[in-house]
């Protein structure tokens, strides 16, 4: 599978290290992510991801610390924040994770923080959880249906909303199996790293109307939102355009306004 192998191997050793460590504990109570995300009179809601690098964009601003970035998105008007957990690949950590939520609830900004990352094994979700994720993102192309089941019940149990990430036709059972009330469409190849565009409007146009549909990569104008507002998706992941942005500010607060039509 190209790079997505490459991250996989690196998962499953991490993972065995993670499972060697005692849990920290979780401190506070998951805020609801599945209204927050639904299309309402706000319009298309925007999903503001915090990455350094990435493998098709390569490294990305470090002017702000995670903690700032979160802040910055927030204030803009992200409906909620994603944080990359993954260290080798993207220049993430657990670590961010927390900063985030530290300094969200220091602003008072009750924002949903999502866990992204490659999980493969429940002691990342309680990672996600005891760091101060709202949510956790499950891929259903790097599991078999009955992990991604379990997985998704496993984020439920310690009160985590799971979004199950699918794209291609062939995984929709197995996100309609995991009962999954956030599913994102991915409009990039994790493994070629190419972009379908069409192939994911198709497949978020196939979702059931009680679904949160949410888009994934390569959401970059104003023209972007405009399209996708106009289409099936409640919510869109921005990331990499606002990454290249010292301060991300005024273009998230030009792309939330696109959203809002």
């Amino acid at each position: 599978m190209g790079i997505l192998s490459d991250i996989l191997d690196s998962k499953r050793r991490e993972v065995r290290a993670l499972q060697a460590v005692p849990r920290r504990g979780a401190t506070r109570a998951p805020l609801p992510v599945v209204e927050r995300l639904r299309r309402g009179q706000a319009g298309l809601r925007l999903l503001a991801e915090v990455k350094r690098r990435s493998p098709s964009a390569g490294p990305l601003s470090r002017v702000l610390a995670p903690g700032e970035r979160a802040v910055a998105y927030a204030r803009a008007g992200a409906a909620a924040v994603s944080v990359l957990c993954d260290g080798p690949f993207f220049d993430g950590s657990w670590d961010h994770l927390a900063e985030a939520r530290a300094a969200l609830d220091e602003a008072g900004l009750a924002v949903p923080l999502l866990a992204k990352e490659f999980v493969l094994d429940a002691r990342q979700i309680g990672e996600a959880r005891d760091r101060g994720a709202d949510a956790v993102l499950l891929i259903a192309r790097i599991v078999d249906e009955p992990t991604l089941v379990a997985l998704a019940e496993a984020a439920r149990a310690e009160g985590l909303e799971p979004l199950v990430e699918i794209a291609h036709p062939s995984e929709l059972p197995a996100a309609r199996a995991a009962g999954a009330r956030l599913v994102g469409v991915n409009a990039r190849d994790l493994d070629t790293l190419a972009m379908d565009a069409a192939g994911a409007t198709r497949l978020l146009a196939s979702l059931e109307r009680d679904v949160v549909a949410v888009h994934l990569s390569g959401v970059r104008t104003v023209a972007d939102v405009v399209q996708l507002t106009a289409g099936r998706a409640d919510a869109a992941l921005v990331g990499e355009v606002l990454m290249r942005e010292d301060d991300p500010a005024p273009l998230l607060r030009t792309l939330v306004g696109a959203g809002r039509g």
